[in-house]
């Protein structure tokens, strides 16, 4: 289990730096400084959060990573001109990514649940780990941190086909006697629509197939310590 000493991300910040932010700059900023700009400013705030957080806490945040590449995709593919299918591809293929990463940490000693929700921040982990000694329960609870860590998974793997036929439905062939500057124009109005839609229709749900998630594995710890809820969770 994750140690109390050791510092612990904050998801909020976490995501307005690594996605919002860079998605909003991408969206609005090339109509003020240029694509190029644009693209350099955006990928700067994954990059350095990236930088001082690993300094911070002595490790690479993956988000941060994950960000960074996902900005550098949509950024690149802008700057070209490119739109279309291969929107749609990027668009599938960053959630598949990360469910492909979750899983393989599943059967791995430290499944990614446990790093990304069994955290001192939300649960009293000192006790959780006494009692699962008491009860001899280490394996049994390992079991259930890779299943949970397999249904987070599954989710990402949901939202990659959901993202894919969502694109198909917004990244539009751009009409290729369109100068350069109109067709910028309408693909960055296509990035602003699928971060929209997207977040309604993908990320909200994601919310509630992740709270579901965090049931889930309350539910195994309370199965395996035989602790109540209001112990098991930090007030």
């Amino acid at each position: 289990m994750t140690q109390p000493s050791q510092k612990q991300e904050n998801g909020l910040l976490n995501i307005l730096i690594n996605v919002v932010l860079p998605v909003m700059i991408l969206n609005q900023g090339s109509k003020h400084l240029g694509p190029l700009i644009t693209l350099l400013l955006a990928l700067s705030f994954p990059l350095i959060y990236g930088i001082w957080d690993a300094l911070r806490r002595k490790k690479i945040n993956v988000f941060s990573l994950l960000g960074f590449i996902n900005v550098s995709i949509t950024g690149g593919l802008a700057l070209i001109g490119l739109g279309g299918i291969w929107f749609c591809i990027k668009e599938a293929a960053f959630p598949f990514l990360i469910a492909c990463f979750i899983f393989g940490s599943a059967f791995t000693k430290k499944p990614f649940i446990e790093s990304f929700l069994l955290n001192p921040n939300l649960i009293n982990t000192d006790l959780v780990e006494q009692k699962l000694m008491e009860r001899n329960a280490n394996t049994e609870f390992h079991l259930h941190l890779r299943s949970s860590t397999i249904y987070l998974s599954l989710s990402f793997f949901l939202s990659s086909l959901i993202n894919y036929f969502l694109a198909r439905t917004v990244f539009i062939p751009l009409d290729p006697a369109l100068n350069s500057t109109n067709r910028a124009i309408i693909l960055n109005e296509q990035i602003a629509k699928m971060t929209g839609q997207s977040f309604l229709v993908i990320m909200l749900p994601s919310m509630l197939v992740l709270m579901g998630i965090l049931w889930y594995l309350i539910h195994g710890i309370k199965k395996h310590t035989g602790l109540k809820t209001e112990e098991i969770l930090r007030t």
